[in-house]
């Protein structure tokens, strides 16, 4: 897909402690993984390069040491087909993060890695690469962090560590979906979408001390959660410091 240039919005964030949906979310069990990094797919059912971006997502999703989300855009629905997944606050992400690495531009499909190395989404070898660059650079995913549940509560536990200030997002996810699209450049084409973000809010901010925080769990069965303590603003994101997933994620 095309290159696309668009000032960036900035995306509102809640409050602390006004949080989103949570069904069922139990502790990491003894002996899972700490996640090594996220990969974040910018998407759109109005794109005929992304269905190989999705299908190799999905593929990537189920490494339990990855935090993969898919982030469906809005931009593209003007051309045939209005993406039935899509958000706004997704392009507004997006656009964010081009404006933060300096590029100041968005495309489809993209991969930004740990917040900060872009590489083509449907391009194994150059996400890897950019897996590589993202390594360690800026305290990226160096930050211990622990899901649980109690009390119909969801409690986000992150550990004193550098890298401070940083704020902690809940990200609410879509396991699956597949999308039978009707028009545009997939029309006729069964798609299914991954780790679907659904909503983004705004726990708090991590200044560098041991801090819990904490949401309502009342998500719907075919949800999860991705949790990310991210340096940076909404409109110039940084590095991601920590990550943790639900199960099924």
């Amino acid at each position: 897909m095309a290159f696309f240039n668009r000032t960036y919005l900035v995306l509102c964030a809640q409050a602390a402690s006004v949080v989103m949906a949570c069904c069922s979310l139990a502790a990491d069990p003894p002996g899972s993984p700490t996640p090594s990094y996220v990969i974040e797919l910018f998407t759109s059912q109005g794109c005929s390069s992304c269905p190989p971006a999705d299908r190799l997502l999905a593929a990537i999703a189920r490494q339990p040491q990855v935090v993969a989300v898919s982030f469906p855009v809005d931009y593209w629905d003007y051309i045939g087909w209005k993406d039935t997944l899509a958000l706004p606050a997704s392009s507004i992400r997006q656009k964010a993060y081009a404006a933060a690495h300096g590029d100041g531009h968005v495309y489809t499909p993209q991969v930004v890695v740990d917040g900060l190395v872009g590489a083509v989404g449907s391009d194994r070898d150059e996400i890897e690469r950019a897996i590589e660059a993202a390594r360690d650079r800026d305290g990226a995913m160096s930050l211990p962090m622990r899901l649980s549940h109690a009390d119909g509560r969801v409690q986000v536990e992150v550990s004193e560590g550098g890298g401070g200030p940083a704020g902690v997002f809940a990200l609410r996810v879509l396991r699956a979906r597949t999308v039978r699209i009707g028009r545009g450049e997939n029309a006729g084409r069964n798609v299914t979408y991954v780790n679907v973000v659904r909503a983004i809010d705004k726990l708090g901010e991590w200044t560098g001390s041991n801090a819990t925080f904490d949401m309502p769990d009342a998500r719907s069965d075919d949800e999860g959660y991705v949790v990310l303590v991210q340096r940076g603003t909404l409109e110039q994101p940084g590095a991601i410091l920590a990550a943790a997933k639900t199960a099924g994620l």
